[in-house]
């Protein structure tokens, strides 16, 4: 608590706290809404099993469009990044530097994972368990993998993406969309494969998005008359809360630089809803798309996996609802210990995430070991009865590995701040993108392995040591080498 008052107090006055509440809710939301809806069974053998209840609960789709939060989560990493990477240009540094510095807090909480559920699939192959079985159970372990990936390839292709914001504006998430659209016409009329490039297109549009709200946040009110133009924005005194990503204003518009803003007003916001829910409304009730946001079991179609029309228009709504919200939102956070709160849970944000089907599998395997695994059908009284004690046993299971691994986190994501930020050399730049190539390939090779597949370390070995090669990478450029003095 000590730790989390003195970074409340060293928060920087034009920080912009509401991002950072965002990206707690929306990762809080994914975790209680993953272990909400789990149904736990038996198969044929007696083996425990576990399965999404959405496909019996119809009733609850519309609900999806506030449950699916992928869409906040990456409209907030659009801020964030805008705003890291405009204050590290202004201290001396480069895109290169730019990519090495996230990486730290992304690639060690994911390294960490895959290294010890590596480890365990190791001593269960040697206690000669079914590599069919250990691939099963690393699999649903590494499901939060999926959504890596997406972010991941999001923040490789932010500075060039940033760029052509700055040029381009709003003009550049609208083409995204309508690549997207193309993309459900090619799902719809022919194979799937002709959506695949929805997976980027469609998280894109979203993140690009944030870029527009970090310059409409950051952008200096005009000077009065015989008023000094503001000083720049992030030139604060104090850095930001560690842990937290950078989410302060950054440098105002360069002379001559035309950008179409996104409207933040209230007005803009009910705009926002309305147009986002008349949207989804078309596309799912009148329209081809599932009124679902999530996986349903045995659907055909799947408006996340890749990012339908029908997702992005979700996305819209929820853009206005919070814009909508953000005025008490920000009163909230004035307040010492909501905006700890906040700081706390962003400290081990991604560790949560990482690590929360990990600490279903644990608490199933306990149960089970003990018998006494409750198995009720779903939408039963008694599955319902089972929710509040499951919820709570999760979250104590999930406290005790975030005790243990979040420390990685809180340390990766301690900012480097009052010293020049140096500039790296070609060949420095060339091993970043390299690094990020590698360990995108792996988690994206890890997440299509199909769940039966045989294999003794739970992920493929190819796709193990290309992660691992990676992450060393990165981890040497993180350590200084090819920088010019």
């Amino acid at each position: 608590m000590r730790r989390l008052r003195q970074l409340a107090e060293r928060t920087p006055a034009g920080r912009e706290r509401y991002v950072d509440l965002l990206r707690a809710l929306a990762i809080t939301m994914v975790v209680f809404g993953h272990w909400s809806v789990t149904v736990i069974g038996r198969d044929a053998a007696g083996q425990a099993t576990g399965h999404s209840a959405l496909g019996d609960l119809r009733w609850a789709y519309p609900l999806t469009w506030l449950a699916q939060v992928m869409p906040v989560f990456f409209l907030v990493g659009g801020y964030a990044n805008a705003a890291s990477l405009t204050r590290l240009r202004a201290r001396g540094g480069d895109a290169a530097g730019w990519l090495i510095d996230r990486s730290a807090r992304l690639v060690r909480p994911t390294s960490t994972l895959l290294l010890v559920l590596t480890a365990v699939a190791a001593v269960a192959w040697l206690r000669n368990i079914d590599p069919a079985q250990i691939r099963q159970v690393f699999w649903f372990a590494t499901i939060p993998l999926w959504f890596l990936v997406a972010y991941l390839a999001a923040v490789v292709l932010t500075p060039p993406m940033y760029a052509l914001h700055r040029r381009l504006g709003l003009a550049v998430p609208l083409v995204l969309v309508a690549l997207v659209g193309l993309g459900d016409l090619g799902r719809l009329s022919g194979p799937e494969e002709l959506s695949y490039g929805n997976y980027l297109f469609g998280w894109l549009a979203v993140h690009q998005l944030g870029f527009a709200w970090h310059d409409a946040r950051a952008a200096p009110p005009p000077a009065g008359p015989g008023e000094s133009p503001p000083a720049e924005a992030g030139a604060t005194t104090a850095p930001p809360p560690a842990g937290t990503d950078a989410a302060g204003p950054s440098t105002p518009d360069r002379p001559g630089v035309r950008r179409r803003r996104l409207p933040t007003s209230r007005l803009a916001g009910l705009v926002f809803l309305a147009g986002g829910l008349g949207a989804v409304l078309l596309l799912t009730v009148l329209g081809p798309w599932p009124v679902a946001m999530l996986k349903v079991p045995d659907e055909r179609l799947d408006n996340a996996a890749p990012p339908s029309l029908a997702l992005l228009a979700v996305a819209a709504g929820q853009l206005g609802l919070i814009l909508l919200l953000r005025g008490p939102a920000e009163r909230l956070l004035r307040r010492t210990g909501p905006w700890q709160l906040v700081i706390g849970v962003n400290l081990v944000v991604l560790t949560v995430f990482l690590w929360h089907l990990t600490a279903a599998i644990l608490l199933i395997g306990l149960l089970d070991a003990v018998g006494t695994l409750p198995t009720p059908a779903v939408d039963t009284a008694a599955w319902w009865a089972w929710r509040v004690p499951w919820l709570l046993l999760l979250s104590a299971v999930l406290a005790v590995l975030v005790a243990i691994f979040g420390p990685v986190e809180a340390r990766s994501g301690r900012h480097r701040t009052g010293r020049r930020t140096p500039r790296g050399t070609p060949a420095r730049s060339a091993l970043a993108v390299a690094g990020y190539a590698a360990v995108l390939a792996a988690l994206l090779v890890n997440s299509i392995t199909p769940r039966q597949a045989p294999e003794p370390l739970g992920t493929p070995v190819p796709a193990l040591v290309a992660y691992l090669a990676g992450a060393g990478v990165l981890r040497l450029l993180r350590s200084g080498w090819g920088t010019r003095d």
